[in-house]
């Protein structure tokens, strides 16, 4: 019988929490560690819809990258959004886990899948941990050989990632080699991505601020999405989870969807 702990000890052991930023809130945020746990759904983030999909399907565990709370509250009420999801999981005594910044950095997380899912080679943290020569550490880079364009890789970033579209900042016919990897909302990256001679920064968005100085700074962005450039992992987190517990039934939400979509340009038939 596999329990909330049980779950937690797995969780722990392929994404340590020591390797969470120290602003990440990370971990077992709800829930009984003794409970059992039959059935269990990961997620990307808990909306509404997906905290509606784990009560109607049973779940007893929700793993979200995404942390549910993210920040400090000092109340939990149906008058905001994160408290009534609170709510309503706590009322069916659904536990709460989230790997967050602990999985994007793990040797197996997110940014490595990433690096390695487009084909980037000699990879290494952006930022190493602490302990010198660790393989841990935030963000990725790495190389393509050989060289790609700005424009061949978008399509290899969207065809792995399994999306339509990808901004990017940069001339399409510009060659590549040199790659940084944030996943997520990592533009913050920028400076170290150009400290190590990268030629692009690939990561899920960035501030409309932050892409006028790569093009000042001459460093290429390729921006797939916020939640292309994560999700695909939670999926594989699923069948990591499902492999590991053989007890539990394990899968990946399947009502969450990306809240930006692109929208063709109607004509205005107004008078």
């Amino acid at each position: 019988m596999a329990s909330v702990a049980t779950v937690c000890e797995v969780l722990e052991q392929s994404a340590p929490c020591q390797l969470a930023e120290e602003w990440d809130n990370v971990g077992l945020l709800v829930g009984e560690p003794s409970r059992e746990v039959t059935r269990l759904m990961t997620c990307l983030t808990i909306t509404p819809a997906s905290a509606a999909e784990a009560v109607e399907e049973n779940v007893q565990m929700i793993v979200t990258h995404h942390p549910l709370p993210f920040h400090q509250l000092r109340r939990v009420t149906s008058e905001t959004i994160p408290g009534r999801l609170l709510l309503q999981l706590i009322e069916a005594r659904i536990a709460i886990y989230s790997p967050h910044t602990a999985l994007d950095s793990s040797g197996r997380g997110i940014n490595q899948q990433l690096a390695e899912g487009i084909g980037l080679v000699r990879i290494s943290p952006l930022l190493p941990g602490p302990d010198e020569g660790a393989s841990l550490g935030t963000g990725r880079v790495g190389e393509l050989d050989p060289p790609l364009s700005l424009g061949q890789l978008a399509g290899r970033v969207s065809r792995f990632l399994q999306t339509t579209r990808a901004q990017i900042v940069g001339a399409a016919d510009r060659q590549i080699q040199r790659v940084a990897v944030a996943c997520g909302s990592g533009g913050g990256f920028l400076q170290e991505a150009r400290e190590a001679g990268c030629d692009l920064l690939l990561t899920g968005e960035a501030r409309f601020h932050t892409c006028l100085e790569a093009e000042a700074t001459g460093i290429a962005l390729l921006l797939p999405g916020h939640f292309a450039s994560e999700r695909f992992a939670l999926e594989q987190l699923a069948q990591q989870l499902a492999d590991e517990l053989p007890d539990v039934e394990t899968f990946s939400s399947r009502r969450e969807t990306d809240p930006l979509q692109w929208i063709a340009n109607e004509p205005d038939m107004a008078p």
